[in-house]
């Protein structure tokens, strides 16, 4: 089983012909699909790996990823079969424990046993045809902390959730545990690993010097870093390809990441590492996401401003914004508050994912903040406290289309939820999980943060805007 697009766990909920609101057709291919389905639904290790192993052999050494998809989704409905022959079966789905949809293809041999040759999960915005209410401001409240409510108890979310309209909080309640040796609970005031949602932080950086006339969002990359060592990407990839991941810059994680983990204390030592890598395809021409291209913008940002990438940020964005909880602190330093980050990924029961941490964050992500402060860096954003109205509207304004369907802008992501246009950036990775939306034609705010795996805190926003009133 491959899934694709940000979905981490499975399970449906199925009995052949009829599953949800769909009807399954009596094809080999359809009935390879209610069989799967109705076993994998079940949860049972042993059924599960029997099953594959008699009808997709190739998947079996995988059945406790796809049990742990399983656990995680709450299983999924069907809602629509979208295509179906003899050897193929293509469906909508949608997580029991979310909204999130997703489109299901089954691939059957054409001879006799059928067995399956192929079974993807492509994660999709939710079709219009499967709309959901807009609901008023009390009933949102009231629905939020009662989806809330569910998923804490089933340990599906621990952390922090604010809502605020107009600026001003309408829900603003904490889950669960942030140290659970200790006992010490999640409150309002701990800092959660925030994952890539730093990459917001930097955009608005990048923005700040571009509105100051201090660089070119069409300036190449090697304007700046004049002793970049890949020559051919100093010239050719811009600000403006980094911002947006066009520039073919790539990843940083993967095996060299975890050979130098604990060695990479500043962007320069990644520019060491990665800075000899050959672009991976020619800048402009598509969309990638490249947590690389964020940490050559915090490289440009320290040449161009004169201050290390920790302090620019600090004395630019966080302290206009009135950020007092936020930052970048290294991990074997002690930060007030900073709560425990727990996974399952690896492996085994849920453990504190120190093993898998960097050394200290960077410009692509990994620092640390709170609900509040992301509600503040949103309403200076609206302010035009940290830039003004133009680069304000550039920095936020999508630009480039996205496997999601949504667009990015620059360190913002800006897609339309049921209706109504909303702008922001998740960050997720083992043990951390959050996001910041800001939906100003309807005037809210939405911060999720938690110190569990995704999609913990990503199904927790998603339900919250996906609900939002329309005025």
């Amino acid at each position: 089983m491959r899934v694709k697009g940000g979905l981490l766990l499975l399970q449906l909920c199925l009995s052949a012909p009829c599953l949800g609101q769909g009807t399954v057709p009596d094809t080999p291919a359809g009935r390879k699909f209610a069989a799967w389905l109705e076993v994998f639904n079940r949860g049972d290790r042993a059924a599960y790996k029997e099953f594959l192993e008699k009808n997709y052999p190739s998947e079996a050494q995988r059945a406790d990823q796809a049990l742990a998809f399983r656990e995680m989704t709450g299983g999924f409905d069907l809602k629509k079969v979208e295509a179906s022959t003899s050897e193929k079966q293509v469906a909508l789905l949608q997580e029991r424990n979310s909204d999130q949809f997703a489109r299901l293809t089954l691939d059957v041999e054409s001879a006799e046993p059928h067995k399956i040759l192929g079974l993807d999960l492509m994660a999709i915005p939710r079709p219009p045809e499967f709309p959901l209410p807009h609901l008023s401001g009390s009933e949102l409240i009231a629905t939020a902390r009662k989806k809330l409510d569910e998923d804490a108890v089933a340990g599906r979310f621990a952390g922090t959730v604010l809502i605020a309209k107009h600026g001003e909080p309408v829900l603003a309640e904490a889950y669960g545990l942030s140290d659970r040796d200790h006992k010490r609970p999640n409150t309002l005031r701990t800092r959660f690993r925030i994952g890539s949602m730093n990459k917001m932080f930097t955009a608005t950086a990048t923005l700040q010097l571009a509105q100051a006339g201090k660089l070119g969002l069409n300036d190449p990359v090697g304007r700046y870093l004049t002793d970049y060592p890949n020559k051919d990407l100093a010239a050719k990839v811009t600000i403006y390809h980094l911002l947006t991941h066009t520039g073919g810059t790539g990843d940083i994680f993967g095996p060299e990441f975890q050979a130098h983990r604990l060695e990479l204390r500043s962007l320069d030592d990644y520019v060491r590492l990665y800075g000899s890598r050959p672009l991976k395809f020619e800048p402009g021409s598509k969309w990638e996401y490249s947590n690389y291209g964020f940490i050559l913008l915090g490289a440009v940002i320290e040449k161009v401003s004169g201050q290390s990438y920790y302090d620019y940020v600090r004395d630019h964005v966080y302290k206009p914004a009135g950020m007092t909880s936020s930052g970048s602190e290294p991990e074997d330093q002690a930060v007030g508050d900073r709560s425990v980050g727990y996974t399952r990924m690896g492996g085994g029961s849920e453990h504190p994912n120190s093993e898998t941490l960097p050394y200290r964050g960077t410009s692509a992500g990994g620092g640390y903040s709170t609900v509040e402060d992301l509600v503040k860096f949103a309403n200076a954003l609206e302010a035009h406290t940290l830039l003004d109205a133009q680069y304000a509207d550039m920095l936020t304004t999508g630009k480039v289309d996205t496997p999601g369907g949504g667009r990015y802008a620059f360190g913002f992501d800006d897609r339309t939820v049921n209706g109504i246009r909303c702008f922001g950036h998740g960050g997720g990775a083992p043990g951390m999980n959050g996001e910041l939306e800001v939906c100003p034609t309807a005037g809210y705010v939405v911060a999720v943060l938690a110190n569990l795996d995704p999609p913990a805190a990503v199904r927790i926003s998603q339900f919250i805007t996906n609900r939002l009133p329309e005025k």
